[in-house]
């Protein structure tokens, strides 16, 4: 039976593109002479597995370019050559340049050829330096310097895979295959643990193997070979040195993965010690979930609690099941209320199953917080500032999907913080601030949301100067006089920029429109505060999920819909001296200090409402893409959680409605798009003007 190795391949790609964001953030966090040792090992074993993982999959190019950085981290972390800014920048290149492979090769794309070869040219040009003639020579023993006579050298591997390091697309042919290059290479397969053929796993190791190895090569090289499955396997390797005149084993006593090497060298015929690669003793933390195939990753990272809780909540729904089935047979009055406590138990079971069940989808927004130290330090060095970036509630979890689509949003805000917010080290100096400025993402769940905070210590917002913006650009007109929070929401119009001159990351006016689209389109909210000279903050309210919707059961007519919570701001009794009507173009109503459109739901529906009198319905007033609303409904029902279902899949898209639910009855009700509604409902006003003046044209 053939091995579908594509699986492995996305796995490879996963775990790759997780690997380069670990080498980013200690790359980050490194200084110039650095001698962080736990760092450049971190940064060097990444490295060596997406080259090793390149070479078995087929990718020659990742793995070759590949191979220059990891020999260059080699040098550093083996004390030939120091850290330097040159090497920190070089290294951050060639993590960008291999996610952009990665990204080719999972998508069966091209990737840009010039630039890897210019990069590389780089990497090489490094490479040949000798790099810093200041740096410690490496520790070596001069016992074998001494020798004058050829070695040869035995090495004597025994390698025993666990059962499960075949599925993680390792492959014992390949490493063989790698040994051989090294020498003249023999190994002798152990078949005691090989069980039945029936019992067999197709993708389960059961070999064991006893081999040698003779040619001049090092317990490094060998290591080389074992080090992507070090924790996947127990391995034993024994060297035996041979001259002409003697013959001595050398027991080499190390860790897999450990940089120093212990030598013991004992007389003629001493015994060896092994060399074991332990599997790791920690539990395990997390386990990896298949996803549907078209998503934009192809797993989650799941907390292994999470999976505990959701085995023990279907252990509690088979007990419950099995208590119920006992009233299937024989069923008598008086054993109703035994029923009825059945059935509240099954309603608290589903209930635990269905949050249990989401809480699967729910990861750290840390993963959307890691990019931003490393666009923090590019941006640095192009603007010539000093920021220091601050994260807190990493911990904090939301949705995948939601945290999937936030993290473009977020880029903007940042990279706003950092052109318009954060002033150049000798302007925040003159102002009697530290030359050094702040960003700070702070995360926290409020309520069923989750609130993300973009602040900065920097310049401020200028309301005046928006608001003058704005006269002149026709948005507002002069003499108006706006609260300070309607002024920052002029910083949402399609086109609106303060900015003095246009840059490459911002000034075009393109983006934070965007930005509040994107916000809203999942179902959440951006708001400004600003004090000027002092700095900014954007907060971003989004739902924890979007797979489970907080809404308000209205009814119009025979049918049921359901209005967002979030979306909702009041519902009220209309009262008829607040209604004012527009000819030809909507009904208004007053609502303290502003007017708001009236939108009738069953004309947006073409339905038949209880009443079409205003006086006899209710108002559900609504806010979305920023404008206000009241929605014209016969009865306020239930406030219920609701499951989405999507009526682009199942059906069509339909304007002013984003997906449908199945109630408890059985019954469909629609979910409504507010900003959808809206904006169909100011279509049909233009339409009704046109109409008039249509009419007007006619009579006359």
């Amino acid at each position: 039976m053939a091995i579908d190795m594509e699986q492995f391949k996305a796995t490879y790609i996963e775990e790759s593109l997780e690997g380069l964001d670990n080498m980013e953030s200690n790359l980050l966090n490194l200084e110039p002479g650095s001698k962080d040792e736990d760092a450049i090992n971190t940064i060097f074993r990444a490295a060596h597995s997406i080259k090793g993982g390149g070479a078995t999959f087929g990718f020659a190019d990742i793995s070759q370019f590949t191979h220059v950085v990891e020999t260059l981290l080699d040098q550093i972390r083996n004390g030939q050559r120091e850290i330097t800014q040159q090497a920190i920048d070089l290294f951050l290149q060639s993590v960008d340049c291999l996610r952009e492979m990665l990204a080719a090769a999972q998508s069966d794309g091209q990737s840009d050829e010039a630039r890897i070869a210019a990069l590389k040219a780089q990497l090489d040009a490094l490479l040949a330096t000798d790099g810093d003639s200041d740096a410690a020579p490496l520790e070596t023993d001069p016992a074998p310097q001494a020798q004058s006579e050829p070695l040869t050298t035995e090495w004597k591997i025994k390698f025993k895979p666990f059962p499960h390091m075949l599925a993680t697309g390792n492959d014992v042919v390949r490493m063989f295959r790698e040994l051989a290059e090294l020498g003249e290479f023999q190994a002798m397969a152990d078949f005691t643990d090989l069980p039945a053929l029936s019992d067999l796993g197709v993708e389960d190791s059961y070999l064991s193997w006893e081999a040698t190895l003779k040619g001049e090569c090092s317990l490094d090289q060998i290591k080389e070979i074992f080090v992507w499955v070090e924790d996947e396997c127990d391995l034993e390797v024994t060297a035996v040195t041979l001259n002409e005149s003697s013959q001595t084993e050398t027991a080499f006593d190390t860790q897999i993965g450990d940089n120093s090497v212990s030598q013991t060298r004992q007389g003629l015929q001493t015994s060896s010690s092994a060399v074991a690669a332990k599997p790791s003793t920690q539990s395990v933390n997390n386990i990896k979930t298949e996803r549907r195939p078209g998503a934009e990753s192809s797993s989650i990272r799941v907390d292994i609690d999470k999976i505990d809780s959701l085995i023990n909540m279907v252990g509690e729904l088979v007990i419950t099941q099995s208590m119920l089935s006992q009233f299937g047979d024989d069923f008598d009055v008086d054993r109703l209320e035994k029923l009825r406590d059945g059935l509240g138990q099954l309603e608290r079971n589903t209930r635990e199953l269905q949050e249990s069940v989401m809480r699967i989808r729910m990861i750290p927004i840390s993963f959307a917080f890691n990019r931003f130290p490393r666009m923090i330090h590019d941006l640095c060095n192009k603007f010539g500032k000093k920021v220091r970036l601050t994260l807190s509630g990493e911990s904090t979890e939301l949705d995948k999907t939601v945290m999937e689509k936030i993290g473009d949003p977020l880029v903007h805000l940042v990279r706003n913080a950092m052109d318009h917010g954060i002033e150049t080290p000798d302007v925040r100096t003159a102002a009697g601030k530290p030359p050094t400025g702040t960003v700070h993402l702070n995360a926290f769940h409020q309520g069923g949301n989750i609130v993300i905070e973009i602040s900065d210590d920097g310049a401020g917002i200028n309301a005046d100067k928006i608001l003058k913006k704005a006269i002149d650009r026709g948005l507002v007109e002069e003499g108006v006089e706006l609260p300070q929070s309607k002024i920052y929401d002029l910083l949402f119009q399609p086109g609106f920029s303060t900015a003095d001159k246009i840059t490459d990351v911002s000034g075009r006016g393109v983006g934070m429109d965007v930005v509040r689209k994107n916000i809203q389109a999942l179902g959440g909210t951006v708001d400004v505060q600003s004090t000027l000279g002092n700095g900014s903050t954007f907060t971003v309210r989004l739902p924890l999920t979007l797979a489970i919707l907080d809404g308000q059961l209205v009814r119009v007519g025979g049918h049921t819909y359901i209005i967002p919570l979030i979306s909702i701001v009041e519902s009220l009794q209309v009262q008829g001296k607040n209604v004012n009507a527009i000819a030809g173009k909507a009904e208004l109503y007053k609502l303290r200090d502003e007017y708001i459109p009236i939108i009738r739901l069953y004309e947006a529906f073409n339905i038949q409402p209880d009443s079409k009198s205003l006086d006899n319905g209710l108002l559900v007033v609504v806010e979305g893409d920023g404008r206000k609303a009241g929605l014209l409904v016969d009865d306020l029902l239930a406030q219920q959680q609701v499951v989405i279902k999507s009526l682009e899949t199942n059906f069509r898209r339909v304007d002013g409605l984003s997906g449908a639910t199945i109630l408890g009855d059985g019954t469909v009700a629609l979910i409504l798009d507010v900003a959808g509604v809206i904006r169909v409902s100011q279509g049909r006003g233009i339409q009704r003007q046109q109409d008039s003046i249509n009419a007007d044209d006619v009579a006359a």
